[in-house]
Parts: C-alpha cells; sequence; structure tokens
C-alpha cells in the first residue's frame, strides 16, 4: 500500500495499492466499498473537502472521480455516528437507551440526542417515551431528526394526521439535498406502513421509484421488497396461504436483493431506525415464499422456489439455513409422496410423475423409494425407457432390493426386449431368495420361474395344436412347416417371448392369456378347393419358399392362396393337396379322420371358386361345380367363419363382411343350390343326431376316388375309421352306415330306395339311394288315440297287452357284426307271393296279421301260396323303433346339443323336454297331471302298432339269416287286427 486518506467526516478510508488500485474502505468494519483500478502507477489519493470526490494519480496524471460513481452511500446528515449507533445495529436497544441517556445527562441541551433516543424508544414500541424525547428534541432546536422522530413516534401512536404533518415539517431541514429527501420520504413510507398505512405507503413508494430520477431506486426497491415481506408474514399468521405467497413472490423477484449479505451496510439507517435485518433478507423472503407455498398445498410451486434459492445461495447461506432447509424437505417430501401416491391410485399418471419429480428435486431421503413410485407412473404412460432409467436408479441406491428389478422387468416388457426382461426377471427372483427379511422371502412363493411358464405355454401350445393340421404353411414365411417347426417358430417369436416375460406368478398360469395368445398365434386359414388336374404336392414345395416357385397353375393357387391368408393377418395355412404326405398311410388316415376337426376349429376358411369369374352376378356361385364335390360339403358346413373368393381371388359379390355365413345374399344362393335350408347349413353340428337327413345332403355329391364317397362324411357324422383306398365304394360305404346305426340306433339310416349293397342287403350300394327324403306317415290325432285305446280296452286283455309291451321294451338296439345285421323287428311270416300281369315287377303279397299289399322290385321272386309252399321261408318285418313305447331318448336329446352346452342351459326345469309339447304318451310315467292306470301305455302302443309302417321284404338264405329284398318304393303295410296280439312275432333277424 503506498498512500492512504481519510474523508472528512472520519468514516471512510481510501488507500492505494502497488497495484495501480485505489480501495474505498469504511473505518468501522474495515470492509471495502469500492475498488477502482488506474491505467499507470498511482502514487497518491485525497479526499474533496466536502468528501464527495477523491482525487489520485502521480506526478504525471491525476484523476478526480465522484464518490457516488464508485457506489459509495453517502449517509445522510440525520444519523451521523454516535456511541450508541453500533448498539441499535446489533439490536441491544437498552444498552442504546443507556448509551443516549448518558449523552443527555452530560449535555442536556443537545437536541440530537433527544432525537436519538426517540428512535430507540420507537424500536422498543414506547411510543409515549419517544414522542417525548422528540418534542424535546423540537423545544430544544427544531431539526430534521427531531421531526422525523415525531412522525415515527406518531406513527406508532396511530395519530397518522400528525404524523404526516410532522413528516412534511421534517422536509424544510434537508437544506434541498435530494439525497436527505429521498431518505426522509424512505423513512415516512416505512413509517406509514408500520402504522398499517398499507396502501398509502406502496404508492408513495411508487411514486418515489418512478418520479426521482436521481434517488436511489435500489433503497426505493430494497424498502418495497422488505414491506412485502412483512405483509406476508401477517397474511401466513392469517392463514391466507396464497396471499402470503403472493407477497413472499414479489419480495423474492425484487432485482436490488440479492443472496449476498452486504445491503445491511450500506442501508445501516433502516437497520437503526427500525431494527430491520436487510442482511437476511432475501433469504427470508425466499424461505417464507417456500412455506406460503407449502402451507397453500402448492407443492410444486414450493419445490421449484426451494429448488431456485438452493441454486442461487452462496455455501455460507446454505449453512445458515440448513435446520430450516430440512424441516421443508421433510414436511414437503411427506405431503407430496402423500398426493403422488393418491394421484398413482386413481391413474393420474401425469400428476404423480410430476409431485413424485418434485420430491426427488428436493434431495429427499427416501429418493430410492420415490425413483421406484416414479418409475410404476411412468410405467402406467408407458413410458419405457424413462421408467427404465427410474428403475435402474432404484438398484443403484438399493444394490440388494428385488423392487429395482421388478421394475426392469416391467419397463423392458413394455419396450418389447423380452430377453432381457426374462433375465431381470430371473435376477428379481434371485434377490428374493437372498433377502434376509422372511416377510421379503414369502414374497417369492408367488412367483414362478420362467422354464415353469415355458413347460406351462408348451402345454397349452400342444393341446392347440391338438386341432390343427400336422403340417402348416408359414404365410410370412413361404416354408411348410412340421409340428416341430411351428413349436419352433412360436417359441422364437416375440409373441411367446412376450407371453413368457408376463407369466411371471402362480396366478397367471390360471388366467386366459395363455390361451388367448397360444390361440390367436396359431389362428389358421383352411383352404377348400376342387381339385384340379395338376396340383401341388407336398414333395413339389418341402424345403422351398412357395413365393419364390414358378410354373404349375397349381403354384399359382397355393401362392395367391398365402398371400390372401398373411394379408388378413393370419400366420399359418393350410392345403389339402400339398400339407399331406399321401405317401404315408398313418399320415392319410389321421388327416381323412381329423379333416373335419380342422375345418371346425380353423380361424377362417377360404373357399377359392375356380369357375367363378370375377365381377359375377348373383346366382353363379350357385352353378359353380365346388357345391357338387363330396369334400366341400363338410369343408363349408364344419368351419365358422367361411370367406368366398373369385377365380381372381377377388371377394365374390364384393362381400366384404367378415363371415360370408352371415351374407343372407350368398347364404340364399347356398340354399338353393344345396336344398339345404341355409339355418341348417350355419348352425351344423356333427354328429348322429339326424343321420337321415345328412346322407341326404350328401346323396348329389361326387368324388373323384370311390371310396371318399364315404371318407368324407366321417367327420360329418364324428366318426373315426380306418381309412383303406381300394377297399372299393360299397364297402367303405357299408363300413360308414353300419357304424351310424351301430353307435345310433338309428333305423332311418336303413329308409333307402335302391340298389342294396355287397356289404350288407339292408345297406344300398350307391349313396345316390338317400336322394328321396324319408318317408312320413300320416299318425293319428290324440283324439283318435283316446278313442281307439278306449275301444282296446273291451276287446284286449290287459295282461296280453303288457306282455307285448314288456318283450318290445327288452329289445336292444340294432347292431353290426361282422357285416351282418342284428335287427330287432315285429315279423310277419309271408303266406303267398303272386306276380301282376304287366310288365314291371309287381308282386302281390300276402303275411299273417297283414293287409294284403304290393311291391315292385327288379329281382325276380318266387311265387308261392298256402297251397302251393316252398321251403324258402318270406318275411315282411318291422324295424322296431324304441320311440314308439313313448320313453324318451336322451342320448339323442344330449348329441342334439352343442358340446359346449350342459344340462341346465335346456330349460329351465333341468329337463330338455317342455312337457307342454308333449302328448300323453310322450309324458314319463308318474309325471302326467292325470295318473294313467296300469295298461294305459302299453294300449296306447297297440294303437301305434296299428297304424301303416315301413316295412323290409326279407328272404331266407340259411336257417336263421335273410337278405334284405330291395324294391324300387317304400313298402308300407298294416296289421289287420290289432287285437290279434298273437300274429305279432316279436325277434331279432339277422341280415346278411
Amino acid at each position: 500500500m503506498n498512500t492512504i486518506a481519510v474523508n472528512p467526516a472520519g468514516t471512510v478510508v481510501a488507500s492505494v495499492s502497488v497495484d495501480n488500485h485505489v480501495l474505498l474502505w469504511r473505518l468501522s468494519d474495515r470492509r471495502t466499498l469500492a475498488t477502482f483500478k488506474h491505467s499507470s502507477a498511482t502514487g497518491c489519493v485525497t479526499f474533496s473537502v466536502d468528501g464527495k470526490h477523491i482525487l489520485s494519480g502521480n506526478e504525471d496524471y491525476v484523476m478526480m472521480i465522484s464518490v457516488s460513481e464508485w457506489a459509495v452511500v453517502h449517509h445522510p446528515k440525520i444519523l451521523a455516528i454516535t456511541t450508541a449507533r453500533d448498539a441499535c445495529i446489533d439490536g441491544d436497544l437498552s444498552a442504546a437507551e443507556e448509551l443516549l441517556t448518558q449523552d443527555i445527562n452530560t449535555d442536556a441541551n443537545d437536541n440530537i440526542f433527544y432525537s436519538h433516543r426517540s428512535f430507540v424508544m420507537a424500536r422498543k414500541h414506547d411510543w409515549d417515551c419517544a414522542l417525548q424525547d422528540a418534542m424535546k428534541s423540537i423545544s430544544i432546536q427544531p431539526s430534521l431528526t427531531g421531526y422525523i422522530s415525531k412522525g415515527i413516534a406518531l406513527c406508532g401512536k396511530g395519530h397518522i394526521l400528525d404524523a404526516r404533518a410532522a413528516f412534511d415539517v421534517a422536509s424544510m431541514y434537508t437544506d434541498q439535498d435530494s439525497q436527505i429527501t429521498h431518505f426522509l420520504l424512505l423513512v415516512k413510507a416505512i413509517a406509514l406502513f408500520d402504522a398499517d398505512q398499507h396502501d398509502e405507503a406502496s404508492l408513495l413508494l411508487k411514486e418515489l421509484i418512478t418520479g426521482c430520477p436521481n434517488a436511489d431506486t435500489r433503497a426505493c426497491h430494497i424498502v418495497k421488497a422488505y414491506l412485502r415481506v412483512q405483509l406476508g408474514i401477517k397474511a401466513l399468521d392469517g392463514a391466507r396461504h396464497d396471499e402470503a405467497a403472493e407477497h413472499f413472490t414479489a419480495a423474492a423477484n425484487c432485482s436490488a436483493l440479492s443472496s449476498k449479505s452486504d445491503m445491511d451496510y450500506i442501508y445501516e439507517d433502516l437497520v437503526v431506525l427500525f431494527g430491520w435485518d436487510l442482511k437476511s433478507l432475501w433469504l427470508t423472503a425466499h424461505q417464507k415464499r417456500c412455506d406460503a407455498l407449502l402451507r397453500a398445498g402448492r407443492l410444486q410451486d414450493a419445490v421449484k422456489s426451494y429448488r431456485y434459492m438452493m441454486d442461487t445461495s452462496d455455501d455460507i447461506t446454505k449453512a445458515n439455513c440448513l435446520d430450516w432447509s430440512n424441516a421443508f424437505t421433510e414436511e414437503c417430501s411427506a405431503r407430496i409422496l402423500s398426493n403422488g401416491d393418491a394421484a398413482f391410485a386413481a391413474n393420474n399418471y401425469d400428476m404423480a410423475i410430476d409431485l413424485y419429480s418434485a420430491v426427488i428435486n428436493l434431495g429427499c431421503t427416501l429418493s430410492n423409494i420415490v425413483f421406484g413410485n416414479r418409475s410404476k407412473a411412468k410405467l402406467g404412460k408407458m413410458l419405457w425407457e424413462d421408467a427404465l432409467l427410474d428403475a435402474r436408479k432404484v438398484i443403484e441406491l438399493d444394490p440388494s432390493s428385488h423392487v429395482g428389478y421388478q421394475l426392469i422387468h416391467a419397463a423392458l416388457r413394455g419396450a418389447q426386449r423380452y430377453d432381457e426382461a426374462i433375465h431381470a426377471f430371473t435376477i428379481m427372483l434371485s434377490k428374493l431368495d437372498d433377502a434376509p427379511e422372511a416377510q421379503i422371502r414369502d414374497l417369492r412363493q408367488q412367483y414362478i420361474r420362467p422354464s415353469q411358464a415355458g413347460d406351462a405355454i408348451q402345454k397349452v401350445v400342444w393341446n392347440e395344436l391338438e386341432y390343427a393340421p400336422i403340417r402348416l404353411l408359414n404365410t410370412s414365411a413361404g416354408l411348410l412347416c412340421d409340428r416341430a417347426a411351428q413349436i419352433n417358430t412360436f417359441e422364437t417369436s416375440a409373441e411367446y417371448k412376450e407371453l413368457l416375460s408376463f407369466t411371471t406368478k402362480h396366478s397367471d398360469l390360471q388366467t386366459e392369456r395363455i390361451k388367448d395368445v397360444v390361440a390367436t398365434y396359431f389362428r389358421c386359414v383352411l383352404l377348400s378347393h376342387r381339385w384340379e388336374e395338376i396340383e401341388v404336392l407336398l414333395h413339389d414345395i418341402q424345403g422351398k419358399v412357395v413365393y419364390e416357385l414358378n410354373g404349375l397353375d397349381g403354384i399359382v393357387k397355393l401362392q395367391s392362396f398365402c398371400k390372401v391368408a398373411r394379408d388378413a393377418g393370419y400366420r399359418w395355412a393350410w392345403m389339402d393337396t400339398c400339407c399331406i404326405d399321401k405317401r404315408s398311410n398313418t399320415e392319410v388316415q389321421e388327416s381323412v379322420n381329423s379333416m373335419f376337426i380342422w375345418y371346425r376349429h380353423s380361424a377362417l376358411t377360404i373357399v377359392y371358386l375356380r369357375d367363378v369369374p370375377p365381377s359375377s352376378q348373383p346366382g353363379v356361385l350357385a352353378r359353380s361345380v365346388w357345391n357338387e364335390r363330396g369334400w366341400t360339403f363338410q369343408e363349408f358346413v364344419a368351419p365358422k367363419v367361411v370367406i368366398f373368393y373369385q377365380n381372381d381371388w377377388s371377394l365374390y359379390l364384393s362381400d366384404r363382411s367378415p363371415n360370408h355365413k352371415e351374407s343372407p345374399r350368398i347364404m340364399k344362393e347356398l340354399e338353393d343350390a344345396t336344398g339345404i335350408v341355409a339355418r341348417a347349413l350355419v348352425t351344423f353340428r356333427p354328429g348322429m343326431s339326424g343321420a337321415r337327413e345328412k346322407l341326404q345332403w350328401a346323396s348329389k355329391r361326387a368324388t373323384t376316388v370311390q371310396e371318399d364317397v364315404a371318407y368324407s362324411l366321417f367327420g360329418v357324422f364324428g366318426i373315426t375309421l380306418p381309412v383303406i383306398y381300394g377297399e372299393k365304394k360299397q364297402n367303405a360305404l357299408g363300413r360308414l352306415l353300419q357304424e351310424i346305426v351301430a353307435r345310433s340306433g338309428d333305423i332311418t339310416v336303413l329308409d333307402w330306395i335302391g340298389q342294396p349293397s355287397e356289404f350288407n342287403s339292408c345297406l344300398p350300394a350307391h349313396i345316390t339311394s338317400y336322394t328321396t327324403p324319408p318317408r312320413i306317415l300320416p299318425s293319428l290325432s290324440e283324439d283318435d288315440i283316446h278313442t281307439q285305446v278306449s275301444s282296446l280296452r273291451q276287446t284286449v286283455p290287459t295282461d296280453l297287452a303288457l306282455k307285448l309291451y314288456e318283450q318290445l321294451g327288452q329289445l336292444r338296439a340294432p347292431r353290426f357284426a361282422n357285416c351282418r345285421l342284428h335287427l330287432p323287428c315285429i315279423s310277419f311270416r309271408v303266406t303267398e307271393v303272386r306276380r301282376k300281369y304287366g310288365p314291371a315287377k309287381e308282386y302281390r303279397i300276402k303275411a299273417n296279421g297283414l293287409h294284403e299289399l304290393v311291391i315292385t322290385t327288379e329281382q325276380t321272386l318266387v311265387q308261392f301260396s298256402r297251397a302251393r309252399p316252398i321251403q324258402q321261408t318270406f318275411l315282411l318285418v318291422r324295424p322296431w323303433d324304441r320311440y314308439l313305447l313313448g320313453v324318451p331318448d336322451f342320448a339323442e336329446q344330449l348329441d342334439a346339443t352343442d358340446n359346449t352346452e350342459s344340462v341346465k342351459d335346456w330349460t329351465e326345469s333341468g329337463s330338455p323336454v317342455d312337457d307342454s309339447q308333449m302328448d300323453d304318451f310322450d309324458k314319463f310315467p308318474g309325471d302326467s297331471p292325470i295318473e294313467e292306470e296300469t295298461g294305459s301305455r302299453a294300449l296306447r302302443l297297440m294303437v301305434r302298432l296299428g297304424q301303416p309302417f315301413d316295412a323290409f321284404l326279407l328272404a331266407q338264405q340259411r336257417i336263421g339269416e335273410y337278405k334284405r329284398i330291395a324294391s324300387d318304393y317304400n313298402i308300407v303295410a298294416q296289421v289287420e287286427d290289432i287285437t290279434s296280439v298273437d300274429n305279432m312275432d316279436v325277434c331279432r333277424v339277422e341280415i346278411l
């Protein structure tokens, strides 16, 4: 330091250092007030006489600069340095009062001492003493400090008008010094504010800022900020939290405030007069704003304010507010966490994320929990990558916890990074296994390992593929896949990995999700079409990409089919020409017996109509040869969803409905073409029910391979039989029909017209024999039945009627054994056969107990009569129908219902038969409202036996063996006298 100089007031020192700097110091605390740097070496410095300027320089150069430009505050004369000043600044008002009292006792005529003590007494809110000292000061000598002290004291006592007058008079003693005047007005504004004249004080400050161009506006802003803090404190005390927050925000936003702690030295006069803590004003404004926002429930705003305060605070300030900071963050975090959890529970994920983020910004000590909660909320918003970052933060903060890996698993799963997700899940399980807390280890019991989930999925896959073809075409890859390849494709797919990553708990194994995913993945499209002369076979495409093949017409059809299926969203397709290894008898056997089931369980069946051109008009489908083929019958009735395509693979009739079985126009065409009611086509169910009608539906269809006439109907009747190509049509059809009769006992299958089969004479040689609908004979009305029952009571012994009823009731259903039909029946011995004259082979037949009848047959019959008997026996038999007993056939009723229905779905009472729809004959014994007498049911049976019936003419071959004589028309017979029970021979006939 080269030299120093002291200002005339003895309060400030200017020093010149060797580094060419001139520094201004305050003597009271040795604090640097300003610094100025010369461009060259400086050797001297001095103050002007009035202390407003500094001159510095050397022998070659002298500079004069205004002290005010160096931000040195010129202290007004109203508060010259006294011995009590430091005590006032330190807040030791008693010491200040004592010192000033000593000064007064030393010199009782010094008006300044009295005005200064008035300031101290005002600080102590002893307004009477303050006013008394102010008046004493003025009485000794009117002065600026005297009237200021009087104004402050009067404001304190609430005498606002008198206080204004005192401040007005004080302005007369400013010597027209703008700085003193400005300071006076600031003091007046503060005093008015303390007297609850807030509006007036604010208006005065506003005018000071805008109307005094040379005024210290920073001082005005600081005062304004301090007053807003006081208003905020009052509002906060009054629980007006939003209002308080507004005041504190205004104060905190004051540009004159700083986090530094130097402003109280510049504005010490305000500290002396009013005891303001200007040093912590900035910190107070920010802390109070945080508290007010917290109390107002504006938690996120509170966090933002807190973060701003901490980010702009220096280390000293942070240290000074550490206790407050800890208390604030703890309370704020607890509130925000609670609100965040509530928002998360209400699925308001955006709010939850914002609230959890606010807690994290506070630096909460439970940040691992908060990061976890925020990760869950982000998962709810499907912000997978963001959730993943938070989950990893959880692991970073608590590596031993399973929660972080659980969240990582969920986030990776959502991001479709399934392999990584499964890996994270495996780590999670290990964390649960190794957890020291028993409660955490117990959580492990609810989870399953990925290998367990894989086993469960594989089981569902096998169950699903049980109803799928053995080989399938992958429409995406264009490759033919066997079962192993299908499963491998699934297990390497995103769908499988997603399912595996989602199947984590034992409860997941019980849900339908696995079944749904597997069923959706393996949805298959089957093709129904007429084979052309050239078709693609298995060896043509095996190991090749079908989309890359060229040449045959069949290739184009195959490629088009696969593309249509693929474009419709189906991964798998099946076409009978190339997806069956016809060189393998085992595979052909399985395929034929399973084909109906495959079509039944297909997601879609596409019908390709080669002979239907584009833009065809309605009616063309009905004329398509597709309606005449044997296999296409089951291929249409089996699937639930069918779509027809024309030969250019455009939709038939441009019908874009998802299922043409629901298209009235298309179904009407098919009804006309097949003669089958549309509803029957749509609601078709396989099985034995309505066997004769189903045979009639199939009777007009043809197949290229003769055995396929029967094989194509295996699935229609729900039958599984050996497939023996080469056995010939009659044998194949015979095996089918004998199985139907044997399993159902339905004798309507024996109702046909045409040539007998070599398999068995009771069966037709050709399926076309079923073209004629079954004959329906007229039935009696209920009144006629009652009349005849009443008549029989008088003529037929009850014991004979009961005996016949019991005999018929004991007959078993018809059955086949070694191609022989064992037929339960009522037989009537033929006594006479005579040919009628004419070209047709018509024969007059007489039998014991029957009216004479005429039959037409291509076979030549031996003529005989009672007068000219022969050794060969001929019988007319009535095949026994158990329905005549009046006992319901429960097996048929169950077969008539869908497999998915239960008995309880039939009727409310649990019975599949509505009593109101049964006549008395049909009702169960004991269930009738009117109890029938014993034998009544037997008599009703006899009435029915007396009605016309369809009979078979049998010719004896060997003892006990017969053959059926086929006729060109139904043989209708009727008993002569129903009362002649003895003529009815109840027996079981063996027919070859």
